[in-house]
């Protein structure tokens, strides 16, 4: 795998992320508002920068939005140069192929402030998050030829077995954190929770990719798609969680995350079950 494929491939997918949980703070903020709505300019100097904290925090989410899409495009671009995995290309193709959608839908939470458009930027930014996501779990995880080895289907089934502990370490927090149920979702809190979830999202992403042929041909689809179940779940809590203000949506949130966590549980049982029957080495209390 080509050194600086990874490198570009792991910065597309963290500022990806960076960039949703610092749109979510700028639209909690009401920061989106700002910069008089010229879009996309600001209400600044020569309408290029800041004239206060507010606008500041709207113009500087469009400067990483700039930055990102720029990363993610050059990253496609090298991808394609470079002959990468197949999967890999196609997964930055389609994430690069939703840009000019999402930076209209960025402009109309400007000029035109509707959930439902809150909405699709946040879902669109999911789908393309997903792709950045799946590039780095395959360009960090083992190729189909490294699997064939013994030594490389245990790194993989321990590289599966650390993002279900992730996962499973994060969900109790995001339960605790459930939009309006604990504790007062305001600006910071949902940053964190934003954060964690799709750091969680992630998590299970690879699992899904990562999960060994040497865990066994049944228990190795379980695991998979216990953690691909997990990761829709989480997904969709983050879609729509900025809905929930309470009643019914509050608790659907709440019983989600509980779900959410219950299947990765199950995953990670069955992903350690599987290890002590066979013994297989590279899985802690494998061997």
């Amino acid at each position: 795998m080509d050194a600086r494929l990874r490198r570009f491939v792991g910065v597309s997918a963290a500022l990806t992320g960076l960039l949703m949980v610092l749109g979510v703070y700028t639209a909690a903020t009401g920061a989106g508002l700002t910069c008089a709505g010229r879009w996309p300019f600001c209400d600044g100097f020569l309408g290029l920068f800041p004239a206060n904290w507010s606008s500041f925090v709207e113009w500087f989410h469009r400067l990483v939005a700039m930055i990102t899409g720029f990363v993610v495009l050059g990253t496609t671009i090298h991808a394609w140069r470079t002959g990468a995995d197949r999967r890999i290309r196609l997964a930055l193709a389609g994430a690069t192929i939703l840009l000019p959608s999402q930076i209209i839908l960025g402009a109309l939470t400007v000029t035109t402030y509707e959930w439902a458009i809150l909405l699709a930027h946040f879902g669109t930014a999911s789908i393309i998050f997903t792709g950045v996501a799946l590039a780095a779990a395959w360009t960090y995880g083992p190729s189909g030829d490294e699997t064939a080895s013994g030594r490389s289907s245990a790194d993989a089934s321990d590289g599966t077995d650390k993002a279900l502990a992730a996962a499973a370490a994060a969900l109790p927090i995001l339960l605790v954190l459930t939009p309006h149920a604990f504790v007062t979702f305001g600006p910071p809190i949902q940053a964190v929770y934003y954060f964690l979830g799709l750091g969680t999202y992630a998590a299970l992403l690879a699992a899904a990719v990562w999960t060994s042929p040497s865990t066994g041909p049944r228990s190795g689809r379980r695991v998979r798609r216990l953690s691909a179940a997990a990761a829709a779940v989480v997904v969709s809590l983050l879609v729509t969680g900025r809905l929930v203000y309470g009643g019914t949506l509050q608790r659907v949130s709440f019983a989600g995350g509980l779900l959410a966590l219950a299947l990765v549980v199950a995953a990670w049982y069955t992903l350690r079950r599987d290890a002590g029957v066979s013994g297989s080495r590279g899985v802690p209390g494998g061997d």
